[in-house]
């Protein structure tokens, strides 16, 4: 019978225990997620602060990439005037390329929608090139391709290339 009771005694101390274990993890559970949220929310902070210029100059480099493949600005850079119309439409595609290689690392840095533009505004670069070769002589020149291709663009309603700059533009401007 006394062991009876001392384990009885056992018993009710260790229930008792376990009860204000329990209390006290509920009564301070509240404090311990602030204070972890609080270093979450640090960390992000910090992490932030390291990744915001990075991001700027990803947004920085995809409108020069626009900017770099406009039509009006590769033919002015390139100066097509020497090479036939399929040596320059060769030499845009190739540019037109590389420069998107060049700079497909940003899309870390950026949204998917900003990326998203960019990789539209390529490919509706190479179909217009691809396009304004399609109506030329085999005899042309660089300078006839180059107007045609001009002429192409200027029938566009709108300017693409400055449409995805704005639209560049108006993802930068969730970021702020």
């Amino acid at each position: 019978m006394i062991l009876y009771n001392y384990l009885l005694d056992i018993l009710k101390y260790t229930v008792a225990g376990i009860g204000i274990i329990y209390i006290a993890f509920y009564l301070f559970k509240p404090y311990l997620d602030k204070g972890q949220n609080l270093q979450a929310l640090e960390l992000k902070k910090a992490i932030s602060g390291q990744t915001l210029p990075l991001r700027l100059q990803a947004y920085e480099r995809l409108i020069l990439f626009i900017d770099r493949i406009n039509p009006s600005n590769l033919l002015i850079r390139l100066n097509g005037n020497g090479y036939s119309a399929a040596e320059l439409h060769s030499i845009i595609i190739t540019e037109v390329r590389t420069e998107y290689q060049h700079n497909v690392t940003q899309q870390i840095y950026v949204s998917s929608q900003a990326w998203a533009v960019v990789k539209r505004t390529k490919d509706d670069t190479i179909n217009l090139v691809n396009n304004a070769i399609k109506a030329m002589p085999e005899n042309a020149t660089g300078l006839d391709f180059g107007r045609v291709l001009l002429t192409h663009l200027s029938k566009l309603e709108e300017d693409p290339y400055d449409i995805a700059t704005n639209l560049v533009r108006k993802d930068l401007e969730h970021i702020f």
